[in-house]
This record gives structure tokens, C-alpha cells and sequence, in this order.
């Protein structure tokens, strides 16, 4: 038994490997610095699900089926919208996903990859008082997404620098969000179904919840000379360092250096990157001689807050759009495991109470 189902091998898989020690990520036989800033969403799109979807249209055809259900999706859900104010980003992108009738098939796929990119700029104009715009199915899912959320289009390389975020966080092993899309998967409850789990789990802050702290923290410092000061108070209070240390990384997440590279091309506030790279070398350094046991290197978090800011995108939404990505590997797991046809049914060992025996 492992506690967490650490080093638990739970399946096979042709979609992707963390190597934690040597800090790579391999993507279906390709690894994260080929595709980086190098693949658009769609392209990644079809890499992962070739295979697992025969009618799913081809590489040159995904962008308009893309587009044409994101055009489905908002005159059927967004355009009637009426949401409870109480629920924040997450929870509201997740109740209009749960709208979408479960399915395998092609058309169910399409709707759940376009629905993130429709519904995350929906709800967050809704929650301004502004009315939603409808999506522009001649744009790729990216620049869709940032016209549908400033109302104006992006510049190619703010819709590059989407496309570079959305590629590095589409796949990452037998992560938590996407075990629990398996399971529900395998259950053949539905990829509706199976997405949402995903997102459920997705939300939690020890897994993608995190990121919109790290821009907390970086208001909170303000200034790079006061980094390692506040640092050290916020270790001393016995707080975690939001944006550092990894459950499988044992050196640097390689998607840090990849979205940080796509910051520099983005042309973003270059103060804002000073500070995030001082605010960075101080954190490793105290963490390196407080912990001399453990690897605590930059994670994913932490670039992920500065390039989805400067994209503008606010905090609260910013698990809204990892699940932008990562729903592409949530539906090639899925169809994986239905393809498996197995039932995720692990066993447990009870520790409870025994019921007296009789005399």
C-alpha cells in the first residue's frame, strides 16, 4: 500500500511521461521543448486524440469544427445564461459545462475543447455587468479566447503566447485532475461527465488551484529588495511559498522555463518580470538553507500567473484556463481508458473498529 498512491503504477499510456528527475516532459513521443511555442492548441489537439477518435476531423480541419462548436456552444448555453452570483469562475465554467449531455463521440469531444474557451470569457464579463461576446469561428481557440474576453483581437503574439500555455499544460502523467477523469471514464459515465471530474479536481489548491497566489504574493512584495525579507516572514509564519516545489520534479518543472520564455516574446511588463525573477532567486535560495534536504525548484505555477495577467486574465480565472488545456488530455485519457475497458475499482485496508464476537 502507498498512502496517496505514490509510485503506484495505475496504467499504461501512450500520451505522456514526467521524467522527475531529469526534468523533462514527453507528449506523445515529442517533448515539451518541440512543442512549446512551436504548436498551436489545435495542433496539440489532434496529436493527443489521433487514434482514439477515428470521425474526429483532421489536423487542417480542427480549427473550423473547433470553431464552429464554440458558435454551438454559445447561442445553446451562453447566450441564455442566468448564473447564481455567489459562484465564482470555476464554479460557474463548471456548471455550463455540465449542460453538455454526455457522450463518445466526436461532436460531445468538440464541444468539451471549445467549452472552456467560450465560457471563461462569458462568465467573466458576466460578473462585470457586461454582456458576453460571441465567438469569431475564423480564429484559432486562442485568439478566440482573448477577443471574447477584451472584446478587441489580440496581437498574433499575445494569441502565440495563449497557445504556448495551453500546449504546456495540456498533458502531465496521471496527475490528480486527470486520474479522477479516468475513473469517471471508465465508469463509461460519459466524457461529459469525465471532464467534469477533471475540473472538480483541477480546482483544488494542491493541484490547479494555486496559481493566483503567486500574484498575491507578488503585490504583497511590491519590490524586489523587499523579496527575501517578506519571504522569510512568510516561512517563519510557517506559510508555503506559492509557485515552488513539485510532488514529482526533482529539479526545475521544465514548463517554468517554457512560459517564461513565452513572457519575454509577449513583450509584458518588464518591471513585473524583474520582480517575479528577484522574487524567484530569493525563494530559492532561502529554500535551499532552510530545507538543505529537499528539492524545492520553480514549478509551473509560477510563470503561469505572470503570463496569464499580462494576457488579462484575472486571478480568480486562472484554474479556468488551465483547464483550457489540460481538457485536451483529460479526453485523450478518457478515450484511453474506454479503449482499455477496464473499471478503476483499486482495493482499500480497513483500520476501523472490529465488531465484538459474541460470547
Amino acid at each position: 500500500m502507498s498512502d496517496g498512491l505514490e509510485n503506484v503504477v495505475a496504467a499504461h499510456t501512450v500520451l505522456s511521461e514526467v521524467d522527475g528527475q531529469a526534468g523533462r516532459l514527453i507528449v506523445c513521443g515529442r517533448s515539451l521543448d518541440e512543442l512549446a511555442g512551436h504548436t498551436g492548441f489545435e495542433e496539440m489537439a489532434a496529436l493527443m486524440l489521433a487514434g482514439f477518435v477515428p470521425e474526429l476531423p483532421g489536423p487542417k480541419e480542427l480549427p473550423t469544427a473547433l470553431g464552429a462548436a464554440r458558435v454551438s456552444l454559445y447561442e445553446a448555453v451562453v447566450s441564455g445564461a442566468r448564473l447564481p452570483a455567489e459562484l465564482g469562475p470555476v464554479e460557474a465554467v463548471r456548471a455550463l459545462t455540465a449542460l453538455i449531455p454526455d457522450g463518445e463521440d466526436a461532436g460531445t469531444l468538440l464541444k468539451l475543447l471549445a467549452a472552456p474557451a467560450v465560457f471563461t470569457p462569458a462568465v467573466l464579463r458576466l460578473a462585470k455587468g457586461l454582456s458576453p461576446i460571441a465567438p469569431d469561428p475564423s480564429l484559432t481557440q486562442a485568439a478566440d479566447t482573448l477577443r471574447m474576453l477584451g472584446g478587441n483581437a489580440p496581437t498574433q503574439e499575445q494569441a502565440r503566447a495563449l497557445d504556448t500555455y495551453l500546449v504546456t499544460v495540456a498533458d502531465h502523467g496521471l496527475n490528480a485532475s486527470t486520474f479522477a477523469a479516468r475513473v469517471v471514464a471508465s465508469t463509461r459515465a460519459g466524457l461529459a461527465s469525465a471532464v467534469l471530474a477533471g475540473i472538480s479536481a483541477l480546482k483544488g489548491p494542491l493541484h490547479g488551484g494555486a496559481p493566483g497566489p503567486v500574484i498575491e504574493m507578488l503585490d504583497a512584495i511590491g519590490a524586489p529588495e523587499n523579496a527575501r525579507p517578506w519571504l522569510e516572514a512568510a516561512l517563519d509564519r510557517g506559510d508555503r511559498l506559492m509557485g515552488f516545489g513539485h510532488r514529482i520534479y526533482r529539479v526545475r518543472d521544465p514548463r517554468a522555463d517554457a512560459l517564461k520564455a513565452a513572457i519575454r516574446k509577449l513583450g509584458a511588463d518588464t518591471g513585473r518580470l524583474a520582480l517575479a525573477e528577484a522574487v524567484e532567486q530569493a525563494a530559492l535560495a532561502i529554500l535551499r538553507e532552510r530545507k538543505p534536504g529537499r528539492t524545492l525548484e520553480t514549478n509551473v505555477e509560477f510563470y503561469t500567473a505572470l503570463l496569464l495577467e499580462a494576457l488579462g486574465f484575472p486571478p480568480e480565472a486562472f484554474t479556468c484556463v488551465f483547464a483550457l488545456g489540460r481538457t485536451t488530455g483529460w479526453l485523450a485519457h478518457a478515450h484511453e481508458q474506454i479503449a482499455g475497458g477496464k473499471l478503476i475499482r483499486p482495493q482499500s485496508v480497513y483500520v476501523g473498529p472490529r465488531p465484538q464476537q459474541a460470547a
